[in-house]
């Protein structure tokens, strides 16, 4: 099921993206030429107000206009058309920023081409100000991996929720340990998508987990007992782990479980990540020199 969500999604790919837009957006021509061929395609539009949501990524489409990746709560990834944000005087441009919590309205006309998305208003929703430093790059990593996992138009109110919680922790206690608070979300988001195996057991055998016995995280593969010195936790640990996703507040849980286990954890992430990816992110290639990422 992993599998088939992750081929379903598309990655921001700026041509691409605007490509698919621009042919949306001429769907009109040839609706008209249908229409006097006396085929009426179908056509419905849709609304939504007082939206939360994030900008994951924008560009800019025509003179004046922006493409936006947004993440909102209810209605997960969605792309839409900013129109005239590039002009001076629209105020657009001072608020589709990226790790700033906004409230929007926007409607959409789903039709044969696909869906068009169109941002009608659009203002701040509180939340603390922009990190900046390391946690700024922190804040830019997730976001690309948002974009990259996630499927356009499937909600995911915990994984939003997660999300907002760690963009809050890192502007507001930029102190703290960096590793432990983004293997926590790593771990949430990768739970919630239903790329994480069941924690508890190990997975070729579902047997349970020795407390004091060692375990890998292996893509393809799951959860298996491992002696020859690889990075791995201890049964007790993957069990705390597990408890933590399964109850409320899981990404407050998962710090706290995860303890001094989150060096070891990394590298067993970064390559169930990498399994679902496919290539590294631009900005794993941009802090590969730094301890956090």
């Amino acid at each position: 099921m992993a599998g088939a969500a992750v081929d379903a999604a598309t990655a921001v790919d700026d041509a691409a993206a605007g490509a698919a837009l621009q042919a949306a957006l001429a769907a009109p021509a040839g609706r008209r030429a249908r229409a006097a061929a006396g085929a009426a395609p179908a056509r419905r539009t849709r609304r939504i107000s007082g939206q939360q949501a994030f900008v994951l990524h924008q560009y800019p489409y025509s003179e004046s206009s922006l493409i936006v990746d947004l993440f909102t709560r209810d209605h997960g990834r969605l792309t839409a058309l900013a129109k005239g944000a590039k002009k001076p005087t629209s105020n657009f441009r001072a608020l589709l920023l990226p790790l700033q919590l906004l409230r929007l309205d926007c409607s959409w006309v789903e039709q044969e081409q696909g869906m068009i998305a169109t941002i009608r208003s659009v203002e701040r929703a509180g939340g603390p100000a922009v990190p900046r430093g390391e946690p700024l790059l922190a804040g830019l990593y997730l976001n690309e991996l948002l974009a990259r996992l996630l499927v356009r138009g499937d909600a995911h109110p915990a994984v939003f929720d997660a999300y907002q919680m760690t963009l809050h922790v890192l502007a507001s206690a930029p102190g703290q340990a960096l590793e432990v608070l983004l293997r926590a979300f790593e771990l949430v988001l990768l739970q919630q998508l239903g790329m994480l195996p069941d924690l508890s057991v190990q997975t070729q055998d579902q047997q349970p987990l020795g407390e004091r016995k060692r375990y890998a995280l292996i893509p393809e593969m799951g959860l298996h007992e491992v002696w020859d010195g690889r990075r791995s936790l201890s049964g007790q640990q993957w069990q705390a782990i597990a408890q933590a996703l399964a109850g409320p507040q899981a990404l407050a849980a998962c710090m706290r479980a995860l303890g001094d286990a989150a060096a070891d954890l990394k590298p067993q992430l970064r390559a169930a990540l990498a399994h679902y990816l496919g290539a590294e992110l631009h900005t794993q290639r941009l802090m590969r020199g730094l301890r956090t990422l």
